[in-house]
This record gives structure tokens, sequence and C-alpha cells, in this order.
């Protein structure tokens, strides 16, 4: 099938690469996306995220006219969904209201032949959901939970699989996991995503299958980061260097751990794996655990600040922590990229900026103003004199590597001054 035209359902920090990679290859896009300022914002030609080399693809793709943006869906040959999968904080039970507000928006203009792939990162079962969204807002359609080969409309899902920063590269060096409701849904797919993926296009046996793949990858990420933020509180209790400690165990031929850091953030393995988790609640004991290793790792962090304060306070021989400045290094939720989305660096800043009263100096170079939360903080580029009392290394960002270790107090969870 030779596909002239196609449909992005969400814009974001997936959806706009990918539908700028699609039109980059000559073929038609629409990308929806329910914020006027987002599709403005493109249709000017610009972007609202930063990712490396995006900008100029989509300046291109749009000028050319092969890029536009909307907030109605209109007919295509191919949808793509790439929207939000959260989970809520309170019950740790993933949110599937903007999936299945993409399959009602697109429902009125599919037709025979379409093909619907979901993107967005979701919990084992879902493809099936969509299917069965669509299937009752268009019964005059066939689709493949009841006609599995030789239904009106094909679907399957390909998670995405990228690195934030790297977006544009990995998408297509990186090989994709597609899982089609049938075979012939699964070849479609595959079809379509080899207009522009140089890695290998490997389709598995259902989409459930291709569901929990890519919830294992991100879930084994953070099993093993949970490794490493635990060693470092142990090693702080038994006095011992963790970064020293960490380097000599590597040195084993089969020993790789990963570097601790003030938790885990991003949408991805800050929440995936909760998605394992909520389908099998009684048998992922060492997901659940790991999950909670790494959110209770910025509790530490605070529990180190507020002994750090202390200290200050003591040796200044005052109550007044009004005297006392702060250095926060870092917000976003991984180095060089200004995504916040689940970041233990701005979660660990805002409880920081609610319970001190003194100056906050935060250093965040990927930004050009703070979130409203930390109204009270004063943003500054890394290369200005820290003259803090207490500083806190959270990010590890390039421009921080070789910054002079500041006279204060410290507290460096990614040893950059180790």
């Amino acid at each position: 099938m030779t596909f002239l035209k196609i449909s992005v359902v969400g814009l974001g920090y997936i959806g706009l690469p990918t539908a700028a990679m699609f039109a980059s290859r000559g073929i038609e896009v629409v990308g929806i996306d329910v914020d006027p300022k987002v599709v403005k914002t493109i249709n000017s030609g610009g972007i609202h995220i930063i990712e490396p080399y995006l900008d100029a693809v989509v300046y291109k793709a749009v000028n050319e006219g092969k890029l536009r943006a909307t907030l109605i869906p209109e007919a295509s040959q191919a949808f793509l969904i790439a929207v939000p999968t959260p989970i809520d904080h309170a019950t740790l039970e993933p949110n599937l209201d903007y999936i299945e507000a993409a399959a009602n928006s697109i429902a009125p203009v599919i037709a025979h032949g379409n093909l619907v792939v979901l993107e967005s990162t979701v919990p084992v079962g879902t493809t099936e959901k969509l299917c069965k969204w669509l299937s009752l807002k268009r019964p005059d359609l066939t689709f493949p939970d009841t006609d599995a080969e030789a239904s009106d409309i094909r679907i399957a899902h390909c998670p995405e699989r990228v690195l934030p920063g790297k977006v544009m590269q990995e998408l297509i060096e990186n090989d994709r996991v597609i899982g089609g409701m049938s075979k012939t849904c699964a070849e479609l797919a595959k079809e379509l995503y080899t207009v522009f993926v140089q890695g290998e296009c490997v389709i598995t046996s259902s989409p459930r299958t291709a569901e929990l793949a890519k919830l294992t990858e991100n879930s084994f990420r953070d099993v093993n980061i949970a490794f490493a933020n635990e060693l470092s509180q142990i090693c702080d209790e038994l006095n011992v260097n963790v970064w020293e400690l960490i380097s000599l165990a590597n040195r084993h031929p089969r020993v790789k751990i990963l570097q601790p850091g003030a938790g885990v953030g991003g949408h991805c393995i800050a929440v995936d794996p909760w998605f394992i988790v909520a389908s099998s609640p009684k048998t992922s004991n060492l997901i659940r655990t790991a999950r909670n290793v790494n959110d209770g790792k910025p509790k530490w962090v605070l529990q180190k600040f507020r002994e750090a304060i202390h200290a200050c306070l003591a040796a200044k021989g005052s109550s007044e922590t009004s005297e006392i400045t702060v250095a926060i290094y870092g917000l976003s939720f991984k180095p060089d990229i200004d995504d916040l989305r689940e970041s233990p660096a701005l979660a660990i800043a805002k409880t920081i900026h609610n319970e001190h009263n003194g100056p906050i100096v935060i250093y965040e170079p990927n930004l050009s103003s703070l979130p409203s939360a930390l109204n009270n903080a004063k943003l500054v580029s890394s290369n200005t004199e820290n003259q803090a009392n207490v500083s806190l290394m959270l990010v590890d960002h390039s421009a921080f590597k070789n910054l002079p270790k500041p006279a204060g107090l410290l507290i460096d969870t990614r040893g950059v001054w180790r």
C-alpha cells in the first residue's frame, strides 16, 4: 500500500517528531492536538518542545506543505495515536482517558481500509480496548476483534522506543516492535513504518506481547537503577564512597551497575512499571519494590537537605534559615533536556521551595523560566559563581561537568563533585 496521507494524534515529545519524520519522506501529514497554541506554533513552522534537529525538520516540512496541524481530525489512510498515558498517583492505576478520547475523535472519519496504530505506552490489553472503543462508535465497519483478517479497519500497537535528546536519530535507527490485531494488521503497520525506519520492524505474536515488551524494557531499567539508588543509601550509612564502590565493582567482567541519582523521572521509566503491577499485582513483587525504592529516593535527598540546613545553623549559631542560601543544580528528569515530566529533581525543588524561607538559586541551562511553583526562586546560568551555603546536584547536565566544587555543604546525587 502506498501511504499518501496520515494523521498523528497528539503532537508532544513523540507525536511531533514522528509526524515530522513521515513528512520528511514526502507524505502528507496532519497533526492533531487539543491545544490551540501547539497547533498555531507548528503551523507557523515552529516547535513547542526542545529536541535536537526537530526544529529544522518541522520548519522544512511545514513550508513544503507536507505537515500541518489542526484541532479537528480529518480523513486519512492511517492514524497514529501518540497521546499521554499517565498514572493516578493516589491509586497508581493507569489512566487511559486520553487514548479513549483519541479513539472517539477519529472514529467519525475512519473508513474502510484505514490503519490505526497505537504508539502510546500502555498496559497490557489496551490495544484490544482501542479496537472495542472504535467499534462501538462505528458499528457500520468491521474490526479485527470480530473479523481478524478481513476487517474494514486494521489496528496495531507499535510503541515508541526512543531516548529524549536523541529522538530524531533513534526514530530512524532503532528496531520497532509491532503487534497487530491480526497478521494483516501487523504487516500493514510494518509497511507504514518502513517508510523511514532503518532498524528492523519486528512483528510479534500479539498486541499484548508488544505492549508488555515496552513495559519490560523500562521495568528492567527501573530495577537496575533501584539497585544503584539503594546502594547509594547503604554507602552513606556505612561511610563508603558509592562512586568508588561502583567503579570497583564494575571491574568485574559480568557486573555493570548503573549510577545512582535523585530518583527516576520521565514518562516512561517512572510510570511504565506500574502498568505491569496494575495488570499482575500478585506476582510483580520485584518490580513494585524497585518502584518504591526509586520513588523513595527524593525523600532521602530531602532528609539530607534538612540535615545540611541544621548543620549550617549550628555552625552559624543561629536559628534564622532566612540567612541560608540554597543552590539547586538541574530540574529536568534527565541531563541536557527541558522535559520536567515526573522529574524527581523538580519534586525536590518544589519541597525545598515550600520549606525554606531563605534565598534559593536554581541552575537550569535548558529552561528560560521556572515553573510557577518555584516563583520565589531565582533562575541563573551555570557559570554564575556559587556562594550558597548548601548545594544540591540533582541533574548532571553537560554544562555542570567542569564546574568548580562549591565551598558550602554538598548533596551530590550524581557524583559530579566526587
